[in-house]
């Protein structure tokens, strides 16, 4: 992990951190009891299972911080970080450990989007260390953040690659009429949205297959691998992701 604290001694005082905690999953929400009922600073108030409840204990228990799932019910989808968002607002004191199953830069750049001060971004297999844990709850508790390493080696990775990426060589028109090939737009259905000419569209792909190294294909086998380049680099901007 990587971890940021205030200035000022992050261990300084023997004072209790009172949590409160959610996880959707019985198993999570076990072995979070388990891990932080066993640790001398940490007084876990409530363990709660979805987003309401959650809400619910924050209200009433007025915790130190929240270690909370990304997705939890009802959406099962970014519940964990509305509430981060919600209470940088409502509670600005209260930190947050953000959960994730996986490593996601998107999650973890959003969860830092009003500052990165009492954030902390953990992979839940961190769970069954029990010093990890308590650590990044100490450090948000003291307005400090913590990052899990391998999640700022997926962005590392991330932008090596975006760097390295042939999409860099094209100019912003060309990328853009890419974002419509990879949403299956034909030459005249791009013009008609750019108001451009059918030959101007066509001389922008053959450009964009030019820079792309896409020359000796087809020009069916050229579209769909300059479609797969971009999508493999521009997660959930094509028509119809999940």
């Amino acid at each position: 992990m990587t971890a940021h604290a205030p200035n000022g001694d992050a261990g300084a005082g023997a004072r209790i951190l009172r949590v409160v905690a959610a996880d959707d999953s019985f198993l999570v929400r076990e072995a979070l009891s388990h891990v932080l009922e066993g640790a001398e600073r940490i007084d876990l108030v409530e363990i709660c299972p979805d987003a309401d409840t959650l809400l619910a204990a924050i209200d009433q228990a007025r915790p130190d911080v929240v270690v909370t799932d990304i997705r939890m019910p009802p959406t099962l989808t970014d519940e964990g970080l509305r509430i981060a968002a919600r209470l940088r607002e409502t509670h600005p004191e209260i930190g947050v450990v953000l959960l994730s199953q996986f490593a996601e830069p998107r999650y973890s750049l959003a969860l830092l989007d009003q500052g990165s001060d009492g954030r902390a971004y953990l992979l839940k297999e961190r769970i069954q260390y029990r010093g990890q844990l308590v650590s990044a709850i100490e450090s948000v508790a003291e307005g400090g953040s913590v990052m899990d390493a391998k999640l700022v080696e997926g962005l590392v990775a991330t932008r090596r690659r975006a760097e390295r990426s042939p999409l860099n060589e094209l100019t912003p028109r060309e990328l853009e009429i890419l974002t419509f090939i990879a949403r299956g737009h034909s030459n005249q259905a791009i013009a008609d949205e750019l108001v451009l000419t059918k030959r101007a569209v066509e001389k922008h792909i053959n450009a964009i297959f030019l820079k792309l190294g896409l020359t000796d294909q087809s020009d069916v086998a050229r579209r769909v691998k300059a479609a797969l380049l971009y999508l493999s680099e521009h997660d959930g901007d094509g028509d119809g992701g999940g």
